[in-house]
């Protein structure tokens, strides 16, 4: 599977969410393969509107109903089509792990799917024990390289994470500067489920040739 995170998607060629979202469910039906758009919250109900593909959201918060101005109700998602959620992202990660956990269970209440990142061993072996539905290891320092890739630059470190995630029972999705179906087949090879993508399709001048580049490491 291919998690593509519209983040930045409006630094790219002017492609905007919902345009590059017809795109990926264009390219998953050709090519067969599971593509999940991850969207900003205030998308989901619009994209989730016409697209037949599993909606993601980039981030829920752990608060219930009341009076929690700004914060992201898991419930409110939900509604709106979510299939699932991002958690602990490098880029919006929880202030601690008490809170990172009562989010993940709330998600897991309303049905949301999680993918929680880790940024290195420590925090995946800590994180593993909340049974996500996805986990993934993303180290900061290479999300949106252009250079190289977690499935160049780590791949010893890939491999231990394999066999923390296979003893847990949990699937294992890589992220951080994937941008080649090489990439993609290192990841697969070494046994992810799947791997997570952003700045590699978002900013590209074409962003379905790009996508089209990826999913042939799925085959």
């Amino acid at each position: 599977m291919l998690f593509v995170n519209l983040k930045t998607y409006q630094q790219g060629t002017g492609v905007d969410a919902i345009n590059l979202v017809r795109i990926l469910e264009s390219v998953a039906h050709e090519a067969q393969v599971k593509i999940i758009p991850v969207v900003q919250a205030s998308d989901v109900r619009e994209i989730s509107s016409f697209s037949k593909l599993e909606i993601w959201v980039q981030h829920v918060d752990w608060v219930e109903y009341g009076a929690h101005t700004g914060f992201i109700l898991p419930e409110a998602v939900f509604e709106d089509g979510a299939i699932g959620t991002f958690l602990n992202h490098s880029e919006h990660k929880f202030k601690d792990f008490k809170e990172l956990e009562k989010a993940h269970q709330r998600a897991t209440n309303v049905g949301l799917k999680t993918l929680v990142f880790a940024a290195d061993l420590e925090e995946l072996r800590k994180l593993i024990y909340l049974k996500p539905t996805y986990i993934a290891y993303e180290p900061p320092d290479l999300i949106g390289s252009k250079t190289i890739s977690v499935a160049q630059a780590k791949l010893e470190i890939i491999n231990k994470v394999v066999k923390i995630t296979n003893l847990h029972d949990v699937p294992f999705i890589v992220g951080a500067g994937i941008r080649s179906a090489q990439d993609v087949r290192k990841s697969l090879g070494s046994g992810a489920v799947g791997v997570a993508v952003s700045s590699d399709v978002v900013t590209a001048k074409d962003p379905r040739k790009e996508i089209l580049d990826l999913v042939e490491g799925f085959r």
